[in-house]
């Protein structure tokens, strides 16, 4: 069951944030407090979260606060990957959850935290079992980012894709079951305290797969998105029905991010919305399908 709304996913990372087109978030800040008011009018009781920051940024924390963002929601999260793309060291966890908890009353949340296999897969099980010792003391939740692998012939959501380098190549290698079903050594490592962040992309063939490994892992946390992007797709809602019924199961996080092409100031699903309204449509639309309703497929 669905028991949290992230609002957007890095928004202060261009891949997912188009800052270009609205440079003092005032376009995602207006966006946000009206579709958590609105979150928070139909469904009381759900815990309304800032997507996970990427970079960890005390200072944009602080912006949003002055806009009126965090008087509408009830955690903010930060992603962090110090042992493939950020610039510190996986010790410096502590320091960087202080560093927000130092411009916020907000609980934290880890909503992405990884290792890639990209060198080595002894990389990823020390990754695992340090952020573990780290983080599972300090912060309410985790999600482990992530359970599979990225197919080879998919792309990952980046602005730069190839021209990143291998830094671009290490999406691919985030997961914990290889993209041929094949297990990692991490997998014996990880510690059902910790969630799972696994995204699903639209009529991702590897659902049941994933819902299959999550019980056997134990998991009883699980982040993962609804597309307003898809949301338009012929199709979308009985792909998101199957999806959602799929994890039932599980206390659901569910990030509400990407822009439609069609309804953005650019054609690109970073954009900030030509009419911000209508991303809080949109989230009515899902609290009431999932969340209201308990819609489900027959």
């Amino acid at each position: 069951m669905i028991t949290a709304i992230k609002f957007w996913n890095e928004p202060n990372n261009m891949s997912h944030w188009d800052f270009e087109l609205d440079p003092e978030w005032k376009d995602f800040s207006e966006m946000t407090c009206l579709a958590a008011q609105r979150v928070r009018e139909l469904a009381p009781d759900l815990t309304l979260v800032l997507g996970g920051i990427s970079p960890i940024d005390p200072a944009f924390i602080e912006l949003l606060g002055r806009q009126g963002v965090l008087d509408y929601l009830d955690a903010v999260a930060v992603h962090g990957f110090p042992l493939d793309w950020n610039h510190w060291q996986i010790d410096d966890w502590p320091k960087k959850i202080g560093e927000i908890r130092a411009v916020t009353d907000l609980p934290v949340w880890v909503t992405e935290v990884g290792a890639s296999t990209f060198g080595a897969d002894e990389i990823q099980v020390f990754g695992m079992q340090r952020t573990a010792e780290l983080l599972l003391p300090m912060v309410e939740n985790i999600f482990w980012y992530s359970l599979l692998d990225l197919p080879p012939t998919w792309e990952a959501t980046t602005r730069h894709k190839e021209s990143e380098g291998s830094s671009y190549y290490r999406h691919f290698y985030m997961g914990l079951i290889r993209a041929d079903g094949s297990l990692k050594p991490s997998l014996e490592h990880f510690n059902p305290a910790m969630g799972i962040c696994q995204w699903f992309h639209f009529e991702d063939q590897r659902l049941d797969f994933a819902v299959e490994w999550l019980h056997k892992l134990g998991v009883k946390k699980l982040r993962t998105g609804i597309s307003w992007a898809d949301w338009y797709r012929p199709n979308a809602i009985q792909w998101f029905d199957r999806q959602m019924e799929a994890l039932d199961d599980f206390d659901v996080t569910v990030t509400l991010c990407f822009t439609p092409p069609s309804r953005g100031k650019r054609a690109h699903h970073t954009s900030p919305p030509v009419d911000n309204a209508e991303f809080t449509y949109f989230a009515e639309e899902v609290i009431r399908r999932y969340v209201l309703n308990g819609q489900r497929p027959h």
